[in-house]
């Protein structure tokens, strides 16, 4: 089984010469920031000591200006430089990640068909989300293989209507909000010839700045002066329920600053409150905290796959099952801030309220 892994190439040009940038540059600064012991930041960035530093040396050279200042006894902090450097870097691999991944399964797919005449392979499209990638990369330990593709999670239902995916993962919040979305959803998908498989719970919210300093508090905040918003791509669960908190208030689109700024993943709209290129985002939790930022929980949603009713049976979805029903990886979802695993894997012909957190 082929697997494929697809990276971008930073290459910088300057008067002194060209370098291809090294993005453990980027682990050792979040390291950095985060706890200030470069001994640490480099055991996360997987080198010596020593070659965190020659890392560190080699690009304040370049740039001819520092990227860590080191204090006696208070250990090290990112210059204005270092912050500016590990925002440009955590957002590229925010943005570029998911699309990098969609590529990287096609092409994957597309040689292991050349190679086998039956490939074992779960063909998922699915809306963005933290414990997805867990999953896809759960399957891979377990010698699977998911073909997983990102789509809102509209897109991801209209797949597999179309017959192009096994399996679509979509988000539903709970309470009053959950029953007009579900409504949207049974027009995307009529569940008869359908099947609901669970698989998580999560919290969304408002991603915002640490300690959060512009009282946000709900979506009317969103229209005060000065507020700038970091908003989910058309066709995203995420950007759907964000649209409903809106019209629910009876609120005018056109006074939300940054309402059309599109980003296609929850990490993408925190690197850019990170960035403090907006004030606030509508994300998953475990967004804010990849980010140390601060977080206003709004809903807790259930997300679901979606697959047709003859191919429960099928190999890859029965594997999917299994996977979902394992208590190992219940408990790596359930490390991710604001995500739970309860009752994941179980079959409905239904919608049911997302599981109470513990």
């Amino acid at each position: 089984m082929i697997r494929i892994d697809i990276r971008p190439v930073w290459r910088f040009r300057a008067e002194s010469g060209e370098r291809e940038f090294d993005f453990r540059l980027v682990t050792l600064l979040a390291a950095i920031e985060e706890d200030g012991k470069l001994t640490q930041a480099a055991e996360a960035a997987g080198v010596s000591y020593r070659h965190a530093w020659n890392l560190v040396d080699q690009w304040e050279e370049f740039f001819g200006a520092a990227l860590v200042v080191k204090s006696q006894g208070r250990g090290s902090t990112l210059t204005p430089l270092g912050k500016r450097l590990l925002w440009a870097g955590r957002r590229a691999q925010a943005r570029l990640a998911p699309e990098l991944d969609n590529l990287a399964s096609e092409f994957a797919r597309a040689l292991n068909e050349s190679l086998s005449e039956a490939l074992p392979a779960l063909v998922m499209h699915a809306s963005h989300d933290y414990a997805v990638a867990l999953l896809r990369d759960a399957a891979a330990e377990a010698s699977g293989f998911i073909d997983l593709q990102y789509r809102g999670s509209f897109d991801a239902l209209a797949a597999l209507r179309r017959g192009e995916c096994d399996v679509a993962g979509f988000h539903v919040p709970e309470g009053r909000l959950g029953a007009l979305m579900e409504q949207r959803y049974r027009e995307s998908l009529p569940l008869a010839g359908y099947r609901l498989i669970t698989f998580a719970s999560r919290r969304q919210g408002f991603i915002v700045q640490p300690g959060n300093p512009l009282a946000i508090a709900s979506v009317r905040d969103l229209c005060r002066d000065g507020i700038r918003i970091a908003n989910r791509q058309r066709g995203s669960g995420t950007r759907a329920l964000l649209e409903y908190l809106v019209s629910s208030a009876g609120l005018d689109r056109a006074r939300i600053s940054g309402y059309e700024n599109e980003e296609t993943t929850h990490g993408a709209v925190a690197a850019l409150v990170a960035g403090k290129q907006a004030d606030v985002g509508f994300g998953v939790e475990a967004a804010a905290t990849q980010y140390g930022l601060g977080f206003v929980p709004v809903c807790r949603e259930q997300y679901y796959f979606a697959c047709r009713l003859g191919d429960l049976e099928s190999p890859p979805v029965r594997s999917l099952l299994a996977l979902l029903r394992d208590a190992r990886f219940a408990r790596t979802v359930d490390a991710l801030p604001g995500y739970a695993a309860a009752g994941a894997g179980r079959v409905l012909a239904s919608f049911e309220p997302a599981p109470a957190a513990t």
